[in-house]
């Protein structure tokens, strides 16, 4: 790990004033930007401490849930309204990481993490991510873990996180501020990137710009399940994983969000699949006629054609749990 200078800022606004320099970078939890620094993938001048600004707090939001920026994931998953409204949130949360990580790894943290492609944390490796222009390893290389969907010739990395594929199939709100903008808020869905021809951009963050929160809609009756495939039943990154929030009226699919986590740069989610399942009867064909708008576009590079049936295996599965008799 290289030298650095650390500050400790007063308020989001003075934070956001310090990041806006070269080498420069917030740090509150630490537990993937520590890493990084250690394999010196990450290499600030210095660190701006914000773990300790008024951002730790979860309250009510109108009918709905804010969610400060440095709420721990444990703090998060433990919530009453979380566990009894948001419970695919609770349990990303809690298929994500051990405990010792999640009392220290934060909302905001979480959603800024980058990816562990071992192309991009192997400093002798070639890495657009890291270094532009250098190329993408995986591509041609080892890529068992690696995206099938929305993927470019620079860079075939998953976004590695759980959370934010609740937080997308909730259709949540990251709350912004500083940058050019003073104060914005960007949909999940919406904040990280595809890797197009720039996959060192990984979210819309603009330069001298935080997350101070995540507001999540007010909750529907319907049910929730987050299923995790994962290479060992121990703490493991994502093969496939689907979240679910689907509800049933007089038979038929009134609601239906989804995202899915493992497949590609940023949480996946494909407006086309609710079009579809609005409205219709619970069947098989249904099932994979979703399944197949999902892969309709699937690209598999080398190891990791096996995720292209794994992940339709996994959505009927979930699809077919969550449409069974409701309560």
């Amino acid at each position: 790990m290289r030298p650095f200078d650390y500050i400790r800022p007063t308020d989001a606004a003075d934070a956001a004033e310090r990041i806006s320099g070269a080498g420069v970078k917030a740090i509150a939890g630490g537990t993937n930007l520590l890493d990084l620094m250690k394999l010196q993938v990450e290499t600030p001048k210095v660190l701006v401490d914000v773990g300790r600004l008024d951002m730790a707090s979860i309250a009510e939001d109108g009918a709905g849930l804010r969610i400060g920026a440095l709420v721990t994931n444990t703090n998060t998953a433990n919530h009453a309204r979380v566990r009894a409204d948001y419970a695919v949130l609770a349990r990303t949360i809690l298929a994500g990481a051990t405990q010792q990580l999640r009392n220290k790894a934060t909302t905001g943290g979480n959603l800024c993490q980058r990816t562990r492609c071992t192309y991009f944390t192997n400093t002798d490796q070639p890495c657009n991510k890291r270094k532009p222009g250098s190329g993408c390893g995986a591509i041609g290389g080892v890529a068992r873990l690696h995206a099938i969907l929305g993927a470019s010739d620079q860079c075939i990395a998953t976004y590695p996180g759980d959370m934010a594929v609740a937080m997308a199939a909730l259709d949540a709100k990251v709350h912004l501020t500083g940058g050019a903008t003073g104060e914005r808020t960007v949909p999940v869905r919406d904040f990280h990137n595809l890797p197009g021809q720039t996959p060192w951009q990984e979210n819309v963050l603009e330069t001298g710009e935080i997350i101070t929160a995540v507001t999540l809609p007010p909750p529907v009756r319907a049910r929730q399940i987050y299923r995790k495939v994962r290479e060992r039943s121990s703490y493991a990154f994502a093969l496939v994983s689907v979240a679910a929030i689907i509800a049933k009226e007089g038979g038929k699919i009134a609601r239906a969000d989804l995202a899915f986590g493992g497949l590609a740069h940023k949480p996946w989610h494909d407006p086309r699949l609710s079009e579809l399942l609005v409205g219709e009867t619970p069947s098989p064909a249904l099932f994979e006629k979703v399944a197949d708008t999902l892969l309709d576009s699937a690209d598999a590079r080398g190891g990791s054609d096996f995720k292209i049936p794994l992940a339709r295996r996994t959505l009927i599965a979930v699809l077919t749990e969550a449409t069974e008799d409701q309560l």
